[in-house]
């Protein structure tokens, strides 16, 4: 497993970061396959794990991923100094559902919550707003969190979800090192709106969610017939399109660590052994072309999800 630096710090993380939301929600498998998933993670080389405070059933189980994470980390036979632990605030799950909630009191109180969760020995490692909620003000939402960096409750801090507008005005309140956003073949507005841009030219670790088009956890299979030209390079290499996926995102930028999501140590073992696989530029070319992308039609669907969260 490569290396390199978060950010513009001197800390090292690996090329890939494992996605534990899986392991808690609804579906999530039995506790010791999850711990079980972590440690191969751990043993393969991963030293970033992907959180957030409403990885959960609902709210009744909330932190749930935080504290199976860190007991992962205890359970673990050797040396996890240097494993980092990326955390998100910005969500509720009342009865399930996935619901703003950027106020400066539950922004305070569940930073608190995900310090303790994660064992409350050290300072979170990564905190990541989740996204920006309309009803407060970007300077409102992190008020908080720079708090927290001066209390030393919190190492880092990342953004997810935000505008290159909104990076800018939040970086005038805190420090930033990583900006997390969803990029996939079905989504690839990122590749076109700025972010990615803006974080290859600030140095800022690109944290891809959902590298294989889940929602909430399951893979978007049901569409991969519409991928053929991926299907057809795949079949051509000897590889799965899974990994083709993970090659032709990795080319998009040296700076992209993709979040593979994982219920079980096979699934982190696949993800690991696509990173050998290297793509010409040729190969690159064409996987564009085949999953053109409508810029309007995109932020049309963007706009239509943000004012569908306002109704709930």
């Amino acid at each position: 497993m490569e290396m390199k630096k978060l950010g513009n710090t001197s800390v090292s993380i690996s090329e890939l970061a494992l996605g534990a939301m899986g392991l808690s929600l609804i579906s999530k498998p039995p506790e010791s396959q999850a711990i079980a998933t972590i440690h191969r993670a751990l043993d393969l080389g991963i030293n970033i794990i992907d959180t957030a405070d409403s990885y959960c059933k609902d709210e009744s189980d909330k932190h749930h991923n935080e504290r199976l994470i860190y007991q992962a980390l205890e359970q673990y036979s050797g040396d996890t100094s240097n494993v980092l632990v990326a955390t998100k605030g910005g969500y509720i799950r009342p009865q399930g559902e996935w619901v703003f909630s950027g106020s400066p009191e539950h922004l305070r109180q569940t930073i608190r919550e995900s310090f303790e969760a994660l064992g409350g020995k050290k300072p979170i490692d990564i905190w990541q707003h989740h996204r920006p909620d309309p009803n407060y003000t970007i300077e409102q939402s992190l008020t908080p969190v720079k708090e927290a960096v001066t209390n030393g409750m919190i190492r880092f801090v990342g953004l997810s979800n935000y505008s290159v507008e909104e990076i800018k005005r939040a970086r005038d309140l805190v420090e930033v090192v990583v900006l997390q956003h969803q990029l996939n073949p079905w989504y690839r507005h990122h590749e076109f709106d700025g972010v990615l841009n803006y974080a290859n030219e600030e140095k800022l670790t690109f944290l891809a969610s959902s590298p294989f088009g889940g929602i909430q956890g399951i893979r978007r299979t049901s569409t991969m017939e519409k991928l053929s030209v991926f299907t057809e390079i795949a079949e051509a290499k000897g590889i799965t399109v899974y990994s083709l996926m993970l090659a032709w995102l990795r080319s998009k930028s040296p700076l992209i660590v993709p979040i593979v999501g994982a219920s079980k140590s096979t699934n982190v073992e696949a993800s690991v052994n696509a990173l050998t696989i290297k793509l010409s530029n040729e190969e690159v070319t064409l996987l564009d072309q085949s999953v053109p992308f409508n810029h309007v039609k995109e932020k049309l669907r963007w706009v239509k999800k943000q004012l569908q969260q306002l109704i709930k």
